[in-house]
């Protein structure tokens, strides 16, 4: 038997909702998109889950089942100009009687704003049935309008049973392999490796049983499936987990700790190499934000703004300009002053309410909107700032069994020397 040329999970994957697995929430008996395909009717809608799990093969299967013209799309590589040319395409093939055709789009969550609008007036017009697949929340990344036009379906990840059955399945009816002996000793590593991703899964599977096939296909004696296999075969194959596996992991670290060792340099590099490992920019943009509170914070406060910014503007334009952004807020915040101060305030803060529980707050600086709350002493006592000096006067605002605690300590940057002088001064030393 000549090994394949195509993937196991291509070759695996699913034509019909009886060899589909998983989603029984959607596609089991009596399930919402089961009973929608059994009609005939569907409406658009977008599916949301994790890698793997299933959203492009349940698209197909559909199409399939429906019988409809499938057009696919990938947000990662197609343009507006993309979009238009196929919804004219499937406005010249559709007839006054023929059911509409089916618009997949991969990674939906991709596409700019500006992308998105394009599809809005053919859903609206039942020009295309929508189908979006992404593995982000619909909710922030799919316009208002378009969204008030879909269905939003979760796909849950693949478990333990799910897995085990793919791999099953695959052994027994898949062309090269149903031709081999093949005995699974441990799963425990392939399931680990998978992650709920069938994909990945069979591509695991794939790697171990290949290594010990000869040119032609053939296997000396039994193979065996051990955790060892498993884990050695993917070590040496690591840029097949890439985007989502351990080098994932490790550019993104390597990244953010650039960007907080102030090295602009190896900063761009790593961005460099996430965007051309096909990264999501909106996740790098999210990271960036992070950064900017937790490494940067009061030392340049401009450095959250600039990564919001940032990250709005990807969204809004998309990719391949997108990369220009991403460079020149990267630059910026690898160029900023550093300072972890708000960090270590909220994390000490956290730390003392899980100790202390909760602490009455003091009754001079509560509410009181009663009578009776008035009566018991709230607000009793308390000194509003702005009619002293300086718009300041000296008063506790913390519970008297932590009173004096100190969350906040100012970095030695210039603008929180700043900070430090003003805070020391208003509080007699207390920030020295």
């Amino acid at each position: 038997m000549q090994i394949s040329s195509q993937p196991l999970a291509d070759r695996m994957r699913p034509t019909s909702l009886d060899d589909y697995t998983g989603q029984k929430h959607l596609v089991g008996e009596h399930a919402v998109l089961r009973r929608m395909i059994e009609s005939g009717n569907i409406s658009s809608f977008i599916l949301w889950g994790s890698p793997g799990v299933g959203k492009t093969t349940l698209a197909q299967i559909i199409a399939g089942s429906l019988k409809r013209p499938f057009y696919s799309l990938s947000a990662v590589n197609s343009g507006v100009k993309d979009v238009r040319e196929t919804i004219e395409t499937a406005r010249k093939q559709k007839f006054f009687s023929a059911p509409c055709p089916i618009l997949f789009i991969d990674e939906i969550h991709r596409f700019s704003k500006s992308q998105q609008d394009s599809l809005l007036a053919a859903v609206e017009q039942g020009i295309v049935v929508l189908i979006g697949a992404t593995t982000e929340n619909p909710s922030f990344e799919v316009i208002s309008p378009l969204l008030s036009r879909c269905q939003v379906y979760t796909l849950k990840s693949l478990d333990k049973a799910d897995l085990l059955e793919i791999i099953d399945h695959a052994l027994k009816k898949d062309s090269l392999l149903k031709t081999l002996t093949v005995r699974i000793e441990e799963t425990d590593a392939l399931l680990r490796v998978s992650g709920g991703d069938a994909r990945k899964l069979l591509n695991a599977l794939e790697l171990v049983i290949v290594a010990e096939l000869d040119a032609d296909g053939k296997a000396a004696s039994e193979i065996v499936i051990t955790d060892t296999k498993v884990l050695e075969r993917v070590q040496q194959n690591i840029a097949l987990y890439d985007k989502n596996g351990e080098m994932h992991y490790d550019i993104i670290s390597a990244f953010i700790k650039s960007v907080r060792g102030s090295d602009p340099n190896a900063a761009v590099y790593y961005l460099a190499r996430m965007i051309e490992g096909g990264e999501d920019p909106l996740f790098i943009a999210r990271r960036l934000i992070i950064l900017a509170s937790e490494d940067i914070g009061l030392a340049n406060p401009n450095a959250f703004l600039m990564a919001q910014s940032c990250f709005n503007a990807v969204h809004s334009i998309g990719m391949p300009e997108g990369r220009i952004v991403l460079s020149q807020t990267a630059i910026y915040l690898a160029t900023s002053p550093k300072s972890n101060s708000s960090y270590e305030a909220i994390d000490h803060a956290i730390a003392l309410v899980r100790q202390t529980g909760n602490l009455p707050v003091p009754l001079h600086i509560r509410n009181a909107p009663t009578k009776l709350m008035k009566e018991l002493g709230y607000h009793k006592g308390y000194q509003y700032a702005h009619s002293f000096t300086g718009n300041f006067v000296d008063q506790e605002f913390l519970p008297p069994e932590i009173s004096g605690s100190t969350f906040y300590k100012p970095g030695s940057n210039a603008r929180e020397k700043e900070i430090r002088e003003r805070l020391d001064k208003l509080w007699n030393g207390k920030y020295k």
